[in-house]
């Protein structure tokens, strides 16, 4: 089955609790967790305990492989303890949004986890799919997603959701005006020396600039290297994570196809980071549509498949690289 999955992650960091009570607060919410409105996907979001995660997974085509989307949500709900979930299907009636819904309900009750809820969401409306609902809820209750507090809450916290997972993508997609003019300079440049990578970089994040187009051009000759690779990323911490997706974001729209997989690699890291794993797994794409084994993108990838809190990256550090800070 081909499908994509843009989760398991721990939700992105919010400065407001946000307490989901009814139907329309949790088709409010997924949008908002995830950081674009799902379509034809099937969402799985945790409730209860600490921290949390969500999950999103492609619905397929065909019935059949409604088990492999199965797998893919309580594999990693097993692994991390989850006890209670809300799953939501974001389709029309079809048999495999109704497979999907059915199969979750029971595989995940079977496996001793407890799902409060399972509703389908589809053109402004939400649909009650268990037992015991008002018929209205059966035929379809409108929501107006821009309205909701939710929402507006999210705007006030400078979070971004945008319109559908392809939009998402869209904001690291090529600029062909920067790549044309970078080539020529990327012809010419020399890869930096030994710890300039990791200076250029903490320079930028405390400035909160991006790379000249003569610096992006050595930095591109510099990162494809894995120890060189190391100096843009691996002592980074969650409070340096945002203006770091910032900072490689902007490297990743403006390089010439064939130089981005590796800052898309590292922009996929500091995207898993900051707790953007929607973000993470278009830059994890990204780099593979250029080199399909790229070890970081690999690395990340594994991140995101196993929902790793980006928490837990300060004891991780030391195990992957051997030191504090494997740049210095």
């Amino acid at each position: 089955m081909d499908h994509t999955t843009d989760s398991p992650t721990p939700p992105a960091p919010s400065t407001t609790l946000l307490s989901a009570r009814t139907p329309e607060d949790v088709a409010a919410f997924v949008p908002l967790a995830l950081g674009f409105v799902p379509q034809h996907s099937v969402v799985m979001v945790s409730i209860g305990g600490a921290g949390g995660m969500h999950a999103r997974v492609d619905l397929p085509h065909d019935p059949d492989d409604v088990d492999d989307v199965v797998e893919a949500l309580l594999r990693p709900a097993r692994r991390h303890g989850v006890r209670e979930v809300v799953v939501v299907v974001y389709d029309d009636d079809t048999s495999v949004a109704d497979e999907a819904a059915w199969a979750l309900h029971e595989e995940l009750t079977a496996a001793g986890i407890v799902v409060r809820e399972v509703m389908r969401v589809h053109d402004g409306h939400w649909y009650a799919i268990l037992p015991g609902a008002p018929l209205a809820a059966y035929q379809g209750v409108p929501f107006t997603l821009a309205e909701h507090r939710f929402t507006a809450q999210g705007v006030f916290d400078g979070r971004v959701t945008h319109a559908s997972r392809e939009a998402l993508r869209a904001t690291i997609a090529p600029d062909p005006g920067h790549a044309e003019s970078l080539a020529p300079l990327i012809a010419t440049a020399r890869a930096m020396p030994t710890g300039a990578l990791a200076a250029a970089v903490r320079r930028h994040l405390g400035d909160g600039t991006c790379f000249t187009p003569a610096e992006l051009a050595q930095v591109a000759l510099t990162v494809v290297s894995g120890a060189r690779r190391d100096e843009a990323w691996a002592w980074l911490t969650r409070a340096e994570a945002r203006r770091a997706v910032d900072l490689w974001s902007d490297a990743v729209r403006r390089l010439p196809t064939g130089h981005v997989a590796a800052p898309a690699a590292v922009l996929a890291f500091a995207a898993w980071l900051v707790g953007d794993g929607a973000l993470a797994w278009c830059a994890v794409d990204r780099c593979r549509e250029v080199e399909p084994e790229h070890s970081l993108a690999g690395l990340v990838a594994r991140l995101l498949e196993s929902a790793t809190s980006p928490d837990e990256w300060e004891v991780l550090r030391p195990r992957l690289h051997g030191s504090a800070d494997p740049a210095a």
